[in-house]
């Protein structure tokens, strides 16, 4: 059998055995929006839950747009430009009114990354700022939660008169879901405010887990957050494996992604009846594949279907290497994972996008880890734990000769687009 897996902005043809396949596992046919612009222009005229955007920006002298980083596939090129148009006729003066990167606490998107992200045209007609999330500074303190989070919420945001978010919803490997009040907590939350919603409290509940709401302790704090930071509309949208539109909602922060996770949640689940000794999968390609830090995502996605003791093999193109500084001084201070969850719950031990490893660690306790990558070195991949391939075929074929003659294999070409599970 031959199939392509999403990799880096080309993908990557491999041939495998077609009798010991299962799958491959993706997202349900979803058909495209034909006119999206249409259709998101729409929405924001007979939103869900709320007064349509003309209303609520009547009267009002600033708005703050929020977008999603370079990390997230979102169309923003769709999405803004009614967005605007809708505040100028409101009478918002078009230098009061700005976009704000959620950049959580990615790096800054300029240049030509910005131009990418939303075009030429806004971006050299409006003003744009990237969330700073290490800089206290910048942000507005709203008070503590009831769980102990100190909340500090960017101030761009917080001192607009009218708030505005936008997003893609599809399965996340803590919150559930992502889109809606993520945007917003972790996207334009404050460091101290990220260490303790991300933090082992939170994350090592069952429920902090893809495709999981109820009872989802890390989904609940980020609801509470961004509900003490408000939001006024969202434009929140759902796409394919093609990543064209196949949903968009607008309105009510809760209320209409809540209608957009509906939708997503049964063109997303891919069950299969037992779980397998082997997984090939991928990060899902350009963007969400540069970075090993984002790649995990790709690994976690498998866990729900692999059996314990069994092999994930990754593709990944990380073009950008392992992540940030302090991603990679997390790896260099815990060459030992094991002993790392030990330090990090039982001790004050604390380093950014430390989560990210703690993620990965529930990976190691399942089975093991083979990764190709053309993007950084065979030696560099072996610090991280895992095994390095020159070739997913070869990788696949010493894996089904390691678990012997009735070993399965799933594969799930687009990573962790795709809601894994057991029937």
């Amino acid at each position: 059998m031959q199939l392509k897996l999403d990799y880096g902005k080309t993908g990557l043809e491999v041939t495998l055995p077609d009798e010991k396949i299962v799958g491959p596992l993706s997202i349900k046919p979803a058909k495209p929006i034909l006119n999206p612009e249409e259709a998101i222009k729409k929405a924001i005229e007979n939103p869900i839950g709320t007064k349509n955007l003309f209303e609520l920006a009547k009267g009002k002298k600033s708005a703050c747009i929020v977008i999603c980083d370079i990390t997230r596939p979102v169309p923003n090129k769709l999405i803004l430009p009614p967005v605007i148009e809708t505040l100028q006729k409101a009478g918002i003066p078009k230098e009061n009114i700005y976009l704000l990167i959620a950049t959580g606490l990615h790096r800054p998107n300029e240049g030509d990354e910005l131009i990418e992200l939303i075009g030429e045209e806004i971006a050299n007609n409006y003003k744009v700022y990237n969330h700073h999330g290490k800089e206290t500074s910048e942000h507005d303190y709203l008070g503590t939660t009831d769980n102990g989070v100190p909340v500090y919420i960017d101030s761009h945001y917080m001192r607009a008169e009218l708030k505005i978010t936008t997003g893609l919803i599809e399965p996340h490997l803590m919150a559930g879901y992502s889109g809606g009040r993520k945007v917003i907590c972790p996207g334009i939350a404050g460091l101290e405010t990220v260490k303790v919603w991300h933090g082992p409290k939170f994350l090592e509940h069952p429920n902090a887990d893809c495709g999981i709401l109820i009872g989802n302790p890390v989904h609940e704090e980020n609801t509470k957050i961004a509900l003490m930071a408000g939001c006024d509309f969202i434009v929140n949208v759902c796409v394919d494996g093609s990543r064209n539109i196949t949903w968009v909602g607008a309105g009510d922060m809760i209320k209409a992604w809540t209608e957009g996770v509906n939708f997503v949640r049964e063109v997303v689940k891919a069950p299969i009846s037992e779980p397998v000794d082997i997984v090939l999968t991928s990060c899902a390609g350009y963007p969400l594949d540069t970075t090993w830090y984002q790649a995990v995502k790709g690994l976690t996605g498998a866990l729900p279907i692999l059996k314990k003791g069994g092999t994930i093999i990754l593709v990944a193109s990380l073009t950008e290497g392992l992540g940030s500084p302090e991603f990679q001084q997390v790896l260099k201070e815990n060459p030992d994972i094991k002993a790392f969850k030990k330090r990090i719950m039982e001790t004050d031990y604390f380093v950014m996008d430390q989560w990210q490893v703690e993620e990965f660690a529930k990976v190691l306790e399942k089975g093991k880890v083979k990764v190709f990558s053309k993007g950084i070195p065979a030696e560099t991949l072996r610090k991280c734990h895992v095994t390095p391939v020159d070739s997913v075929e070869k990788a696949v074929a010493d894996s089904l000769a390691e678990y012997g003659p009735s070993a399965k294999i799933a594969v799930i070409p687009k990573g962790p687009y795709v809601l894994a599970c057991l029937t």
